[in-house]
């Protein structure tokens, strides 16, 4: 399949206040984002031309900015109606959105103070983050090689480019290996979460999700929880120990990108996607295009 790079297209970004056409919208390249990775992000969706909790993500966008110590130069409100105006502008109902806030050129250090803050909002199509057969008979994962840290050590709290160096690495592992996705553990060797996406497991009709005590609390991890509690179904969030899942009869992982997606395999574990998990699924897609009440 041919690959259309992301710097070789039509359009338009978002990039500090202003549209600039999508081939023009470049940094240099002693930007300290790139090699200090000072620079923080969200992933978004655009359904049906609403941008699926938005405000939210903006908001979160912020306080990773505040946590890796600068302050964005625009309000929560601009960003969102930013992020609006791009889809708009672009042409695009259904979408996926990436804002993105940096730290600039001025200073290439381990001290950066007074570099510029710049801001910019891309937004593309793109379907669902695995493949269709994949999601209906549940995707394959293996174990990832390293581990979530301690928040002693990282800012795990903030949605940091940095953090994600090991989780680009633990799917490209994966990929080589004939796998989807990689399962990582905590620094203690709990389950965690994916490269990309928190997890859910399910036990005599209740769902069991790791703590999020030293990884993102996703947004779409959050909208689940509410929309199973809203069935009835108990959640239960905990520590879980890797051998606890030769007691789980179901898995998914959930995420921006990955939505709600079935999991077939974690390493020597196996599990088969049930009803709980695919109703989920189907009820998670509908909710997010206001085909039912939002939770």
């Amino acid at each position: 399949m041919s690959l259309v790079p992301f710097d070789d297209r039509d359009g338009w970004i978002w990039l500090d206040g202003q549209f600039v056409a999508w081939r023009e919208a470049k940094v240099h390249v002693l930007t300290h984002g790139l090699h200090y990775a000072s620079a923080v992000f969200e992933g978004e969706r655009m359904y049906g031309g609403e941008i699926y909790k938005l405000t939210e993500h903006t908001e979160r966008l912020f306080k990773s900015a505040e946590i890796l110590d600068f302050k964005i130069p625009f309000t929560v409100a601009e960003i969102d109606q930013a992020c609006k105006d791009t889809c708009a502008k672009n042409g695009l109902a259904d979408a996926y959105i990436r804002p993105i806030a940096w730290r600039g050129s001025e200073m290439i250090g381990v001290s950066a103070q007074q570099t510029k803050i710049h801001v910019a909002i891309a937004v593309w199509d793109w379907p669902s983050y695995f493949k269709p057969e994949e999601r209906a008979k549940g995707i394959r994962m293996c174990w990832a090689k390293y581990k979530r840290p301690s928040p002693e050590t990282e800012p795990v709290h903030a949605k940091a480019t940095g953090l994600y160096m090991i989780c680009t690495i633990s799917k490209h592992a994966a990929e080589k290996d004939g796998y989807t996705d990689a399962m990582m553990l905590d620094y203690r060797g709990y389950i965690a979460e994916s490269t990309g996406s928190n997890v859910f497991f399910v036990k005599d009709g209740a769902l069991h999700t790791p703590t999020p005590d030293c990884f993102l609390n996703g947004i779409t991890r959050q909208s689940v929880i509410a929309l199973a509690k809203a069935k009835g179904i108990e959640v239960i969030e905990r520590h879980i120990r890797p051998e606890e899942l030769a007691g789980f009869t179901e898995c998914f992982v959930v995420g921006t990108a990955a939505e709600v997606t079935p999991v077939a395999e974690i390493g020597e574990y196996r599990f088969t996607p049930g009803a709980l998990s695919l109703g989920l699924m189907d009820e998670y897609a509908r909710m997010v295009r206001r085909e039912l009440v939002a939770a």
